[in-house]
């Protein structure tokens, strides 16, 4: 196998192209039986075998810099960079990561876990080339679903602006996470299906070079000529308005075809775009078939296409798109809007059901966030349905378009805490540091998901402003759900298990490492009150100054930033109010980023366990401890 041959990007350099289709189909095959183990990212690397392989063998990374957007369609890039036999790690606990990874690799330049970063990337580091006196490459690779980001456009604008060497691999396989929308959706599928302007364009070109000493007039002609051809015959004019010399659309499966359009974009001065078609699955008649199922895998069976089913109750997800479904059902006013994410959020069957009340504005979380807000004012009741990780990209508008105007918006916040194998980039642990502060709005977390279907029914009857609701990746704890669920009051708690000098404030999926610790610290003797503390922003002010008064030590116990988050709030209640003799510990993620593997793995890490809760408290209140166990 030729596979087995490659160390590095410098042993394709002596590959011929029928050695390097070879190559393709071994990388392909590769990462279809890795993959059905270990899960992850296949369809997208499926799709860039043949432009991953063709960009290390005409290009010298890391001399030369690939930037890849987003990041999650690097495997390819990994196996040829001296990766492969780390494979069966993948996106386990301090195994190979999903991502570009800096700490792995020299050849990993730039890390994304989020779209539309790379063209600023790269602009940067292009005149940061230019500024140094260098002269190496600078490629980067961006889908068309992440060039509807607002960022991917700004920075489009500047590199048209100014000029610098760098090539664009538009890779467009007509897909992000979902299938794009949008105006530069359709705009692109103009230029993949019109062949004529390539034609018409070449020929032209070949009769100007055959004018002898061409100059003045006649030279500003011709150029007015075959500018008017590419407005006449559209393709690639959005770009080369932009700035950038457009190329293509090339077949980003032909080896042949990559090469000699890479070879012409690295001859030409200036930023150069290069058209690339690509099909997300490329190779595995299941992936191809549904790229959306596909986009991120969980392990399969590789002849069948049989993903590996999760047992157990539903996932929080799947519980809040019926839900959704149920009040839609009753209140026509209910909008669901998502910026590219319908299967990831939940909203599938929503869309079935109510294909006008479901809005996909593809990557666009700013503009998701500011369009809520003006729905709200038209008295609709609008959902921004949002993993906590992206809803970081529109956090101006969330305060000043949302929250400033008090619009009455319904925040559906998927993947609070942590993500598991996506891991930093996908981390949901800032969304309450970033919003509690934030006047007029609402904040809520579940304990399991009956109570999460109760929320949304509060959110859903709540006419005073922003509204949101966080809740995790996993699935449910397995509780009944009620037929007809209640709202419940805003800002109240409820103590979940009565206790003595102790009470444990948990959150979430916290409420099971409380009760578990509960169960530890009873072997002692000492009974532990918990409460379930679902709302964080208001807080029970009632119940923290009952818990005052009865003397309690308080733990509060989060999976989120303990910088900011429910403890700091719980802090700044007494501080406010000068009471200073409740001492309160907080255990929550500390202040770093914890890396992909299980998300038992990741509350080790973070020391969200029960032994760490007990622990603590053993550590904190050593006296109290001593006297009820008898020890001296």
């Amino acid at each position: 196998m030729l596979l087995d041959q490659i160390d590095g990007p410098q042993d394709l350099k002596t590959l011929n192209v029928a050695q390097l289709e070879q190559l393709s189909e071994e990388i392909r095959q590769f990462l279809i039986e890795k993959l059905s183990v270990t899960g992850g990212h296949l369809a997208p690397n499926l799709g860039v075998v043949e432009l991953t392989l063709v960009m290390h063998y005409l290009f010298n990374s890391p001399e030369d810099k690939f930037i890849f957007d987003v990041g999650h369609q690097s495997y390819v890039h990994k196996i040829l960079t001296g990766r492969m036999d780390r494979f069966d790690t993948l996106r386990k606990f301090k195994g190979l990561c999903g991502f570009v990874k800096r700490a792995e690799s020299e050849h990993d330049v730039w890390e994304a876990g989020h779209s539309s970063t790379s063209l600023s990337a790269a602009m940067g580091m292009a005149l940061g080339r230019d500024l140094k006196g260098e002269s190496n490459r600078v490629v980067a690779v961006i889908g068309d679903g992440a060039l509807t980001g607002g960022m991917a456009l700004e920075a489009l604008n500047h590199i048209g602006h100014e000029k610098r060497d760098m090539i664009v691999i538009l890779n467009d396989n007509e897909m992000s996470i979902a299938p794009n929308v949008g105006a530069l959706h359709h705009y692109l599928g103009k230029i993949r299906t019109d062949r004529h302007y390539h034609k018409a364009k070449d020929e032209l070109q070949y009769l100007l070079n055959k004018i002898p000493a061409i100059g003045g007039k006649l030279a500003k002609t011709a150029e007015r000529v075959k500018d008017s051809l590419k407005y006449l015959l559209v393709s690639g004019i959005l770009f080369e308005q932009f700035g950038l010399t457009y190329l293509g659309p090339v077949d980003g499966h032909d080896v042949e075809g990559l090469i000699d359009i890479l070879k012409q974009a690295d001859s030409m001065p200036g930023p150069v775009l290069v058209h690339v078609l690509t099909v997300k699955g490329k190779g595995y008649l299941p992936a191809e078939a549904d790229s959306h199922k596909w986009h991120g895998a969980s392990p399969y069976k590789i002849e069948s296409g049989q993903m590996v089913a999760s047992v157990g109750p539903p996932m929080y997800t799947k519980v809040f798109g019926d839900m959704l479904i149920e009040l839609a059902d009753q209140d026509e006013r209910i909008i669901a809007i998502t910026p590219a994410m319908p299967g990831g959020s939940g909203l599938l069957e929503f869309a079935q059901k109510y294909p006008k009340r479901m809005i996909d504005v593809g990557i666009a979380e700013q503009h998701a966030a500011t369009m809520s807000a003006a729905l709200a004012m038209e008295g609709l009741k609008p959902v921004y349905a949002v993993y906590s990780t992206f809803l970081q990209r529109a956090y101006d508008q969330v305060v000043h378009d949302i929250c400033r105007q008090n619009a009455n918006v319904v925040f559906a916040i998927d993947r609070a805490g942590f993500v598991g194998p996506d891991g930093e980039t996908h981390h949901g642990v800032y969304d309450i540091p970033f919003l509690r502060h934030i006047p007029n709005l609402v904040l809520m977390m579940p304990k399991d998901e009956n109570e999460l279907r109760r929320m949304m029914k509060t959110a859903f009857d709540y006419n005073d402003g922003p509204i949101a609701v966080r809740y995790p990746r996993i699935n449910g704890v397995g509780v009944e759900l009620d037929a007809n669920p209640q709202p419940i009051t805003i800002g109240t708690w409820e103590t979940i298990r009565e206790g003595d000098s102790y009470a444990i404030l948990a959150l979430g999926p916290m409420i099971a490492v409380a009760e578990k610790a509960a169960n530890i610290l009873s072997a002692d003797g000492v009974n532990v009150q918990i409460v379930n503390a679902r709302f964080i922003k208001p807080l029970d002010e009632t119940m923290l100054l009952s818990l005052a008064e009865e003397g309690k030590r308080l733990i509060v116990l989060e999976e989120g930033s303990v910088l900011g988050g429910l403890g700091s709030a719980v802090l700044e209640f007494y501080s406010q109010r000068s009471i200073y003799d409740v001492p309160v510990h907080i255990i929550g993620i500390p202040d770093e980023f914890i890396e992909h593997g299980s998300i038992g793995q990741q509350y080790v890490e973070a020391g969200l366990t029960a032994e760490r809760v007990a622990t603590e408290v053993r550590a904190m209140f050593p006296q109290r401890i001593k006297r009820v166990t008898g020890q001296v």
